[in-house]
């Protein structure tokens, strides 16, 4: 672990007037004690922390001063001087705490004098008239009264002047309040005065309080009563001043109560006082004349809420409870305080508010302790503070609706109150002789907190506080799994620090009561049991995902706590991992012994050595395996087991340095970025230790030498070396990573391992401890090869290699050369007129790479051949920056290329698209600005010159592409050419995209050419192609697609390129600036720029571009108070709210617009003529910078006029209050939506809410569709962003206890609602008309839930809404019935659902009645559907209780009495499909009782009846149009599947069948639904096979019906039905299928292959038939070969034909489905095809089938290549290292290499083998077609990359192939050698080799940037023409031996 750097303390010196220096001087010439002197040396001294040693010497001579000494003068001037020292300095200066020390210690005989050295000073204070300084006389008042009682005494002998003062600062402040309205940081810096001046006055009279009573009553002293009260006045108009900050208003609330206090003569008439303030009692004509004077204000009948809210707080902060004078009065008062707070605390709903409130309450319980702890507390107050009071139930009400409060201060502190209640509670039954255990208050509260779902984060801090009267052993007694539903709770984040503080106080208090209980060590092993056991468990079962955040919280904590468990968690998880092995589902027992070691090792509770077997804990075999776990989190943890250490000095050894090598050989490919960025992590972790670890050694090591220890000193030398050889090996595996072709995961954790080395060990410092740097590992090859690193599409992989290129000194990078360099700056400016937008970049690189290098200058003279570069060379002594000038030369030059480019544009933009696209030269601008650091330019002239035209260039760009990019119409109608179009056809599209435009060359077509003069010339044909020709005569050809990318891309970088210029510039404000490059007035044109383009934007993406340049100017303006004589606020104001006409002309800027500031509510008007968009990220923008420490006036203010301009009804015809309310809308739903709002935001909710609801009723669709968006916000900002799929899952609602606290508002305005929405939605006479906020009430309402935890709070229940959501179930939309069903569920408690659901069954009507409203009857079943399976989904029932509910309910014979709804006597399919599903449910749950009883066996023959006489067992004819079909004979055929899974599971536990069940015949059953006509019947029966084939039952099933499956796979034409027989067929025994199969279908094997051949490669057959068909043949195929031998040879066309239909299956452009199911075909024919020594196959389709392991491994779908790595469980290795274990892809194609070459010598076919290999070595030789092909890239799609492998790297695939043929030769013996084939492959080889040197020396210079795609695929040829040849060389000097 490093150490922390040590904080330095700088301390401000005393400076004193000269005059006062000299009276000092004066003194020490005639002082004999030398007092005078050092005072004099003190003030001389400039170090503030040498003044403080000075001033100990001082009051050291002050203490030896003898007592004669009084009458000194001269020690009476020093004392004065001393005095004026103290006063004179800063309250926060430590010289100050050190002088009051000093003087506190003098002779008491001295002191006197002190104080009227300090009562002089501090009257001079006093006369101060300057308001800025009276913030430093109040700290030095302070200062005097912390501490000093020398300072006390000073202030005493001046209270009534200091009073004064303190009143007169007051009031000045208070006035000048007023005048900073607006002024957020004036006001701020005044309030802080203000808080410290009433913080002064209160202490004052704290300190002093007996004196100043005894003054003002006894001696009636006057002028300190007079004082007094205004003071008291001053405090009163602070707290009742709404524009004062609450923490002031606080604070002057408790000095009203101190103040109060001391002007009562009794301290008994206190509590009566404040006891009637708060009431509203005082009469003015009774109360004291003092206080009517002082506070009048508060002597109303009815206070504001805040005031009474602080009124509290202050009496509960100043009050004494403990005290005998308090009395009952004083206990009255505590009751009737929380009366207050309770209803306040509803009723406030800003976050400011809330915390208060919440503080207060929590203060209150301590108040209430208080009390309690006193001897004279009263048995009234116990009875009336205990938990089963009313004030307890108050309380209780207010934990439970605010424990999971958004504001964190309001969680915490309701937590705190929660433990204090508990507290409250226990003292106040403290004489009880109750044990807690037994206590029926806590006992209730656990059982209704372990009833609360797991989602209340509440229930874990409330379970945690009650652990501390409880106990674990009792949570245990009641809940044994409470260990581990808590660590399930942790598989999510927002959870996991909840539980897992839960988690450590339930073990800690365990283990404490277990050890206090036992004294033998049985107890550890029952706690292990009980805490830790489970933890592993989950550790090793549990989904990565699910134990993340265990290993995370709770791991650490209980090791930590108990670090003798590590034993055991080790020989638990090996005894686990040796009976378990070869886990591939999740981490396993390796994962998690991985885990645990590496969070031992973390914390220091192991050490690892450099004994092989790491310390007798592990073997290091398991670490490397783990290394290459195929799971991410193991590998990870195996990482950081080795890199971690809790020294950071802890020694590397070998076996940790062979790891690491080992592990980056195969992990460097990653494709998770979470996992690439731990690697990282943790490898700079491993540097940083490494460096340190060597400190020490060295240090060790120079020890050594000192004493002579040589040999000790040698070895430590040697680990040194040890150290650089790892660093230098370290580099070779990764720059060998570094290949053409290498994936993005490999270039991105390679380049980020080599920039940690380079920052870890610079080259700069010298050299290292170890002797290495990075540069020394560098040579110029590696150097280009990071220079190469530029051509990737990827923009990390860019960043990354230009900042390591930039730690490295030129002449590595081997450009030193000026030729060579002058060709890589041709390039780069070459590649920034490229069509392609990542060449770009790429020369955006290039060029700031270069800046940086001293040639450049040369250079790029050379590279602009007659462009003359101004200023490269003029001035350069001004400017030692070499940077500063090189970059100031591109930049000029590149925009002198600019300005002619874009002038060739406004010509004729489509020759500008095709041949020089300009946002290349200004992204380069751009590119080399931002490396700049341009606040410290020296060549401002020059600078200022080119910001100038930078400008002005990008004014005219803007000109010529903004017509493209503000069309009207949307780029889709451009389309995407490849191939060139004719110029009439593009000349229309561009046409149909600018309708408005008039921009010439959009009116007029153009061919264009060039002529030998250069000049354009417009050709007239309209048939030919719009081609070009260069200078050298070449033809390039324009696109649509090359026009929409010029004009987008050009208008992103002048955003981009403004924006920078108003973020970095300096502003020069005035023309005499000296520093500044960019004027005030360019800053206004631009915001005009910015304004004009957000006016025109008419769609996102061009709104977008403009939008991010906004952001940053309106980032510049906030750095100015003012500018140019305006407010930010009115600057922004300026800019974008004001009156803007539409403008449809091309984009600019229009300096002629007029300015308004306007008011908020004016805005929404102006908006009608702005895009929404605009608006509301301008409201968000200008709301969110609003200081949070202020009052958030312009919030509020702006809310208020937004929310009644959103709430406007009553609409006629043309009411122009329309357009203004759809904009109010949505600016609401951007302000909601808006994060940086914060909890500002949520007072303003509930209307909101009501704004949404009621704006849905409006019949204009507008208002409807913004107010249906406003109210989708709101549901997101009350219960947060959805985290699940779950749509009525409970993470994402709350009790509606807490809804309507939070928002009370709602609950009689949704009530209102509910009873308007339901009494239209059941109206008589067919009236179907809906309401319109049907919809949105029951959603709102939907998520809402009752809590165990609810109490009787009647004004807030959900007991009233229940009425109008059941009649809302009547509603004749099927959709509304549902979601009324879905909304009454959470209503309903758990214990009322079944009386609920009987009465709803009894309001159904009987089969007699007449008058039937089926919509009545669907929604009346759909409530009893859901609250069924809600209150069977419970997690909190027992079967047992289960069965006696229902019984004692009578629901099951309710539901018998009302069967007739499921049969065909009901007309309704909806209906009856809705009553069988309520059947379903109660089959699945009744099934699991093995009782017999009359009712249930009643039901189960209804149940039978109603199968028996439905449609699907009886010819009914219907047709697929009949209303609600599908839907019934879905529902009727689950309820067959119920009862038959029902028959399973008896069967399966060996009991008996009810006899009622047994006249049923499944498969008969199944059979007959099987041929049903309706493919959704038969789709259900398929899937239910296939679910209980798990179960082992499908088996029985299937065997009595393999005619009928066997006729429906052949006859099946339904693709959903067929692909799920196929995969039943799959399931079932081949052996015993087939032969059947053929008789049933009169096919032979031959015919039945190549029937499943024609299903699994047809191309009109969907995925899954083709999965299924493939992997049904690949069953057919192993069952042949295997058993069927003598017919192989019939039919090997299609055995060849099988094996080409897998190899296809296995191409990257098959779906990943089918390659999956390559994959597990693969897997299932290892053994009998691919590893059979006896070749069944032969070896051609044998090597096939081995080529598509080896392309499945190197797929891009991790997925695939997982699935395929399980082969390696089929074959058998020599070693068991790798043996079941899942590894890596990687180390996968690496092990199946070598068993394939085993396979090849083992077989003897070790020379066609081997030929095989190296034609797969070789390639396909296409290199000439696609050295042809090359010429047409260019012509290509800008950004279509076709199917492209991200993962798969050929080199390294092709370096695999060399490693183990290389080893295959050196092995094998090649009996069958064929000398001419050896000759032919050499030869093939050697010709290819020289056809790619010939390619590779025809590319232009530095092809690695102007032709990548050529350059890249002629390097990887070569490598494999290299390899090949290598091993054929190989291959010959053995044979050559061998024939020796």
């Amino acid at each position: 672990m490093g150490l922390k750097k040590k904080k330095e303390i700088h301390v401000d010196a005393i400076v004193l007037d000269v005059q006062v220096v000299e009276k000092i001087k004066s003194l020490a010439a005639v002082d004999e004690h030398n007092l005078a002197s050092l005072i004099l040396k003190c003030v001389q001294l400039t170090d503030g922390v040498q003044q403080i040693q000075q001033v100990k010497q001082i009051a050291s001579l002050l203490q030896r001063l003898n007592s004669d000494l009084t009458q000194d003068p001269v020690i009476h001037g020093c004392l004065d001087i001393l005095a004026l020292m103290y006063i004179s300095l800063n309250s926060k200066n430590p010289l100050k705490r050190a002088l009051a020390r000093s003087l506190s210690n003098i002779p008491t005989n001295l002191q006197n004098y002190i104080v009227k050295g300090l009562i002089t000073c501090m009257q001079e204070e006093l006369l101060i008239e300057d308001m800025c300084l009276y913030g430093k006389v109040i700290d030095g008042i302070l200062a005097c009264l912390d501490d000093f009682p020398l300072g006390e005494m000073t202030v005493g002998h001046m209270l009534v002047e200091v009073l004064q003062f303190l009143q007169k600062a007051l009031c000045e402040y208070q006035v000048e309040n007023r005048s900073f309205s607006g002024n957020h940081i004036a006001r701020t810096q005044l309030m802080h005065n203000v808080l410290m001046a009433v913080k002064a006055a209160m202490v004052l009279i704290q300190r002093l309080q007996p004196i100043v009573k005894e003054r003002i009553h006894r001696d009636n002293d006057t002028p300190l009563g007079e004082v007094v009260c205004e003071l008291l006045n001053c405090f009163t108009n602070l707290l009742t001043n709404d524009d004062i900050l609450q923490t002031v208003q606080g604070t002057s609330a408790m000095a009203i109560i101190v103040f109060v206090k001391i002007m009562l003569q009794s301290e008994e008439e206190c509590p009566d006082l404040v006891n009637n303030l708060l009431f509203g009692a005082v009469k003015k004509d009774h109360a004291p004349e003092w206080l009517v004077r002082s506070c009048g204000n508060l002597l109303i009948p009815e206070l504001p809420d805040l005031t009474l809210l602080f009124l509290c707080q202050g009496a509960l902060s100043m009050l004494d409870w403990r005290i005998e004078s308090m009395g009952q009065r004083g206990e009255q008062l505590l009751l009737n305080i929380v009366t207050f707070l309770m209803p306040i605390s509803s009723r406030l709903k800003e976050s400011s508010a809330v915390m208060s409130t919440s503080k207060i309450l929590n203060l209150w319980t301590s108040s209430a302790l208080d009390a309690l702890d006193s001897e004279f507390c009263s048995q009234t107050l116990k009875k009336h503070l205990n938990g089963h009071s009313e004030v307890a139930g108050m309380l209780l009400e207010y934990v439970y609706a605010h424990w999971e409060h958004p504001l964190d201060a309001v969680r915490h502190q309701t937590k705190s109150l929660f433990r204090n209640l508990l507290k409250i509670h226990w003292a106040s039954v403290k004489g009880c002789n109750t044990a807690a255990t037994s206590d029926h208050f806590f006992l209730k509260l656990t059982a209704d907190l372990l009833a609360l779902d797991w989602h209340v984060k509440g229930k874990y801090a409330s379970l945690a506080c009650l652990v501390e009267y409880l106990g674990t052993e009792h949570l245990l007694h009641v809940d044994r799994t409470l260990p581990l539903q808590i660590l399930e709770v942790m598989s999510e984040q927002s959870f996991a620090p909840y539980a897992s503080d839960l988690f450590q106080t339930l073990f800690m208090n365990h283990h404490k009561s277990l050890s206090y209980s036992n004294s033998n060590g049985i107890w550890l092993d029952k706690w292990h049991e009980t805490w830790v056991s489970p933890l592993l468990t989950l550790l090793c079962e549990g989904e990565p995902f699910q134990t993340v955040y265990i290993i995370e919280y709770s791991l650490p904590k209980l090791m930590k706590f108990s670090p003798e468990s590590l034993s055991h968690m080790i020989c638990f998880l090996q005894a686990l991992y040796n009976s378990h092995s070869g886990c591939h589902v999740n981490r396993g027992a390796l994962g998690a012994l991985m885990t645990c070691l590496r969070t031992a090792r973390a914390y220091g509770l192991m050490v690892i050595t450099e004994d092989p077997t790491w310390d007798s804990l592990i073997a290091t075999g398991l670490i490397r395996q783990a290394l290459v776990h195929r799971h991410d989190e193991v590998r990870i943890d195996a990482l950081g087991l080795i890199c971690e250490s809790h020294r950071s000095t802890e020694v590397l050894s070998l076996a940790e340095m062979h790891l690491l090598k080992f592990f980056l050989s195969y992990n460097l490919n990653t494709q998770s970025p979470s996992v690439r960025q731990q690697i990282i992590c943790l490898m700079k972790k491993l540097f940083f230790r490494i460096q340190q670890g060597a400190q020490v050694l060295l240090r060790e090591m120079l020890r050594k030498n000192g004493i002579n220890s040589e040999s000790q000193a040698e070895d430590l030398a040697l680990s040194l070396q040890q150290y650089k050889d790892f660093l230098f090996s370290v580099c070779d595996i990764l720059f060998e990573a570094l290949f053409p072709g290498a994936s993005f995961p490999t270039m991105f954790s390679v380049l980020n391992i080599l920039r940690l080395m380079a920052d870890i060990y610079p080259s700069s410092g010298g050299q290292s401890q170890i002797g290495f740097h990075l540069a020394l590992a560098v040579n110029p090859a590696r150097a280009q090869t990071l220079l190469t690193c530029f051509v990737s599409s990827f923009q990390e992989v860019k960043q990354l290699a230009f900042e390591l290129l930039l730690k490295f000194p030129f002449p590595v990078l081997g450009l030193q050369d000026a030729q060579t360099f002058q060709q890589f700056l041709q390039v780069a400016l070459d590649l920034s007129t490229s069509t392609y937008p990542h060449d770009c970049v790429t020369a955006s690189y290039l060029l700031n790479l270069f800046i940086h290098q001293e040639g450049i200058l040369p250079a790029l003279q050379v590279c602009s051949g007659t462009k003359q570069i101004s200023g490269d060379h003029e001035d350069d002594t001004c400017c030692d920056d070499f940077l500063e000038q090189h970059a100031l030369a591109v930049i000029t030059y590149l925009l002198e290329c600019l300005n002619s480019e874009i002038q060739k544009a406004e010509k004729c933009l489509l020759q500008a698209s095709a041949s020089n696209p300009m946002y290349g030269r200004v992204h380069c601008i751009n590119g080399v600005l931002q490396h700049l650091c341009l606040n410290k330019l020296s060549m401002v002239n020059k600078w200022r010159q080119v910001v100038t035209k930078l400008i002005l260039m990008s004014y005219r760009l803007s000109d010529v592409v903004s017509p493209v990019v503000q069309s009207s119409s949307p780029e889709g109608l451009i389309p995407v050419d490849t191939d060139s179009g004719d110029a009439a056809y593009l000349q229309k599209i561009l046409n149909e995209v600018q309708p408005r435009d008039t921009n010439d060359y959009f009116t007029h077509t153009r061919l264009l050419t060039e002529d030998q003069d250069g000049q354009t010339v417009a050709l007239p044909s309209d048939e030919q192609c719009v081609d070009m020709k260069e200078k050298e005569g070449q033809m390039y050809a324009v696109t649509a697609q090359m026009v929409l990318v010029c004009c987008w891309r050009s208008m992103k970088e002048i955003s981009m390129l403004l924006g920078l210029l108003c973020q970095h510039l300096p502003l020069q404000l005035t023309p005499e600036s000296k520093g500044g490059l960019i004027t005030a007035e360019q800053v206004k044109d631009i915001g005009q720029y910015f304004k004009f383009q957000l006016l025109q934007s008419r769609h996102r993406g061009a709104f977008e571009l403009a939008y991010v340049g906004f952001i940053k100017l309106i980032g510049m303006l906030t750095r100015f108070r003012s500018f140019a004589g305006l407010s930010l606020q009115e600057v922004v104001q300026c800019h974008l709210i004001e009156r803007a006409p539409p403008s449809t002309g091309a984009a600019g800027h229009d300096a002629g617009c007029s300015r308004h500031i306007v008011h908020p509510a004016v805005a929404q008007e102006v908006s009608m003529y702005i895009p929404i968009r605009i608006t509301s990220l301008l409201y968000s923008a200008l709301l969110s910078s609003e200081p949070k420490t202020s009052s958030t006036s312009l919030l509020k203010q702006t809310m208020t006029d937004l929310l009644s301009l959103a709430s406007v009804s009553g609409y006629q015809d043309g009411d122009a209050s329309i357009i203004p309310q759809v904009h109010a809308l949505n600016i609401l739903r951007a302000l909601f939506r808006d994060a940086r709002l914060g909890e500002n935001i949520i007072p303003f909710v509930a209307d909101g809410m009501q704004a949404a609801i009621m704006g849905f009723t409006s019949p204009v669709w507008a208002v409807r569709n913004s107010s249906t968006l406003l109210f989708s916000t709101l549901l997101t900002r009350i219960f947060g962003v959805k985290k699940g799929k779950d749509e009525h899952a409970k993470k994402n609602r709350m009790t509606g206890r807490e809804f309507f606290t939070r928002f009370p508002v709602l609950h009689p305005f949704l009530l209102k609602q509910m009873e308007t929405v339901s009494s239209t939605v059941d109206r008589d006479g067919g009236n179907t008309k809906l309401h319109p906020s049907l919809f949105l009430l029951l959603l709102i309402l939907s998520k809402l839930y009752p809590s165990p935890m609810d109490g009787t709070h009647s004004a807030l229940s959900l007991a009233p809404f229940i009425p109008f959501i059941i009649r809302c179930g009547y509603c004749p939309v099927y959709r509304s019935r549902e979601i009324a069903a879905r909304a009454l569920v959470p209503f309903v408690m758990v214990d009322q659902v079944l009386s609920t659901v009987s009465s709803l069954l009894t309001s159904l009507p009987s089969i007699h009645d007449t008058d039937v409203w089926q919509n009545r009857i669907h929604g009346t079943l759909l409530q009893v559907l859901h609250l069924l399976q809600s209150f069977f989904e419970s997690k909190h029932r027992a079967n047992s209780s289960l069965l006696q509910e229902l019984y004692n309910s009578d629901i099951i014979a309710c539901i018998r009495t009302k069967n007739w709804l499921a049969k065909r006597k009901n007309p309704c399919l909806v209906t009856r499909a809705t009553f069988i599903d309520i059947h379903i449910i109660l089959c699945n749950y009744l099934g699991k009782f093995r009782n017999k009883d009359a009712a249930i066996t009643g039901f189960w023959e209804d149940t039978l009846e109603i199968i028996a006489e439905s449609e699907v067992m009886q010819d009914v004819c219907y047709t697929s149009v009949a209303p609600g079909l599908m839907q019934y004979l879905q529902s009727i055929t689950q309820l067959i599947i119920s009862l038959i899974v029902v028959i399973a599971d008896h069967k399966s536990s060996c009991e008996t069948l009810p006899d009622v069940l047994h006249q049923l015949n499944p498969s008969q059953i199944f059979c007959r639904l099987l041929q049903y006509k309706f493919y959704e019947v038969r789709v259900l029966i398929l899937q239910a096979l296939l679910e209980e084939e798990v179960k082992g039952y499908a088996q029985s099933l299937v065997s009595g019906m393999q005619e009928t499956m066997i006729t429906l796979a052949m006859e099946e034409k339904q693709p959903e039905c067929l692909s799920k027989v196929l995969k039943l067929l799959c399931y079932l025994d081949i052996k015993m299928l087939l032969p059947r199969m053929m008789i049933y279908s009169l096919m032979n094997e031959k015919e039945l292959l190549n029937w499943i051949l024609k299903l699994a490669c047809g191309p009109h057959y969907s995925t899954e038939i083709q999965n299924a068909a493939l992997t049904f043949s690949a069953k057919m195929v192993t069952h042949l070969v295997e058993n069927c031998q003598e017919q192989t040879e019939d039919i090997k066309p299609e055995l060849s034909q099988w094996v080409h239909t897998v190899e296809q299956s296995c191409g990257c452009e098959q779906q990943t489905e089918m390659r999956l199911a390559a994959a597990e075909v693969l897997f299932g024919v290892t053994p009998s095809l691919l590893d059979n020594p006896q070749l069944p196959l032969g070896l051609p389709d044998t090597l096939i089938l081995w080529n598509c392991v080896f392309t499945l491994l190197q797929d891009e779908e991790q997925l695939v290549r997982n699935s395929v790595a399980d082969i390696l469980r089929e074959i058998p290795f020599p070693s068991d290292t790798y043996k079941e274990a899942a590894v890596t892809p990687s180390l996968a194609l690496d092990l199946c290499i070598g068993a394939l070459c085993q396979l090849l010598k083992k077989t003897g076919h070790a020379w066609p083998g081997f030929r095989t290999l190296t034609e797969w070595l070789l390639g396909e030789g296409d290199t000439e077609r696609n050295a042809e092909d090359g010429q047409l890239v260019e012509d290509e799609s800008l950004f279509e990359k076709g199917e492209v492998n991200l993962w798969a790297e050929k080199i390294a695939y092709i370096r695999l192939l060399k490693k183990h043929l290389v080893h295959f030769i050196s092995e094998a013996s090649f009996p069958s050698f064929q000398k001419a084939e050896f000759v032919q492959l050499t030869d093939v080889a050697s010709f290819r080799a020289q056809h790619v040197d010939k390619l590779l020396l025809a590319l232009p210079p530095v092809p690695q940037f102007c032709k990548t795609l050529e350059y890249m695929r002629l390097c990887i040829e070569r490598e494999r023409i290299t390899v090949a040849q290598s091993v054929l060389n190989c291959l010959k000097e053995q044979m050559s031996v061998d024939c020796c």
